[in-house]
């Protein structure tokens, strides 16, 4: 058993082989690996913190010790904190890439999907503002691969009108060759468009107000084509209905080729279709009806542009709402830049990781046992039963 955790911990550390050490010389008393290490165990176990990993890492100090290198013995929380700040946030994700490669090819096997989505979204950690520093909240920009349950990449922007530069630097942060691209309006830009296409990938991206001509022009056309219930206009139409938790929700879906007449296509390259998804939602009693309008670069297959649809929320769904309920982000009071940013993507990361157990529990409960068992903890960090 130790020399299969060893085995699998050496798996682990070459994944950060080329991670530069920010420390001066003489404040390296701990290996710089081992740190990061510790960190990101201590934060699948629970910790949200430079205390709360400390805390769990002076308790599994024996399994620690063992598996790791740590002459000193366990760093204390100043120098958690210290490297954590240090760390520039873009070369610490970069070291977590080749093994996210490894993950999402492995979910791509078990899913037996080559062409997924990826959602493109922006969060606020809510309570990390400082008023007395000026220091906004952390905002960030990341991609979730929805069917694989992963977070690919994170960038970090001010506010939220700061995502239209954070997406472009995100999506060639990513691999997003062969993939479908799903934005919400905030996102939808030409110059987002046009490097979705000239990565070869493909696109989904909402229409609303930024976009008010496109917009306009878009709910125009499929209105005068409604006319003749889309007779003239090849359109395509799916209906799910789902019922559940007191409600019941139908789903429309009319997807069409862009009409050539269309005011600005030659804009938006790679702009083949348009589309309207209707959500009606009957709940004790009340009605409500949503529409939203969309434009891809996917020729028509209205089965497909419905599933990217669905497929975006799962960035709320999946993603956020754990975040939020399980790691408790949006109350994290961490106000240092680097810190919270480093700790927003190992939030992200270990989800991602919690995501792939193939175990039935909630991810409250796999999180809460990576914290009491250590052989739970490594099949989690390594993807495999030990």
């Amino acid at each position: 058993m130790a020399k299969m955790e060893r085995v699998c911990l050496d798996e682990v550390i070459g994944y950060f082989d080329e991670l530069e050490d920010p420390r001066s010389s003489i404040n390296q008393k701990h290996p710089l690996i081992s740190v990061v290490i510790v960190a990101l165990m201590a934060v699948l176990g629970g910790a949200g913190g430079p205390t709360g990993i400390t805390r769990w890492a002076l308790i599994k100090k024996e399994f620690l010790m063992q598996h790791l290198d740590l002459p000193h013995g366990i760093p204390c929380k100043d120098v958690f904190r210290r490297v954590l700040c240090l760390l520039k946030p873009d070369a610490f994700q970069h070291c977590f890439m080749s093994w996210l490669t490894a993950l999402r090819a492995k979910a791509a096997k078990a899913t037996g999907i080559d062409k997924p989505i990826l959602a493109v979204d922006g969060k606020t950690v809510r309570r990390s503002h400082d008023r007395k520093k000026e220091l906004g909240a952390l905002h960030s920009v990341s991609v979730w691969a929805s069917e694989f349950g992963l977070s690919l990449g994170q960038v970090a922007c001010a506010e939220k009108s700061n995502e239209i530069t954070a997406i472009p630097e995100l999506l060639r942060l990513v691999d997003i060759h062969g993939t479908i691209i799903t934005i919400d309006a905030m996102g939808t830009q030409k110059a987002i468009a046009e490097q979705i296409i000239d990565s070869k990938a493909d696109y989904v991206l909402a229409l609303k107000g930024n976009q008010e001509t496109l917009h306009q022009a878009v709910i125009d056309y499929i209105d005068q084509q409604a006319k003749n219930d889309f007779a003239d206009a090849q359109a395509r139409r799916h209906i799910t209905q789902e019922k559940g938790h007191g409600r019941e929700e139908i789903r429309s879906y009319i997807q069409m080729p862009v009409p050539e007449t269309l005011r600005g296509l030659e804009l938006w390259k790679g702009l083949k279709s348009i589309g309207m998804a209707t959500l009606v939602c009957a709940r004790d009693g009340k009605e409500t009806t949503e529409t939203r309008y969309f434009i891809s670069s996917l020729a028509v297959s209205v089965k497909m542009f419905a599933h990217a649809i669905r497929s975006h929320w799962g960035i709320e769904n999946s993603c956020h709402w754990s975040l939020d309920m399980t790691y408790r982000e949006d109350e994290s009071r961490i106000r240092e830049p680097h810190l919270r940013e480093t700790f927003a993507w190992l939030n992200r990361f270990t989800l991602s990781l919690l995501k792939q157990h193939p175990g039935k529990d909630s991810i409250v409960m796999k999180r809460r046992a990576c914290g009491w068992s250590e052989k739970f903890l490594l099949e989690v960090l390594v993807g495999a039963t030990i």
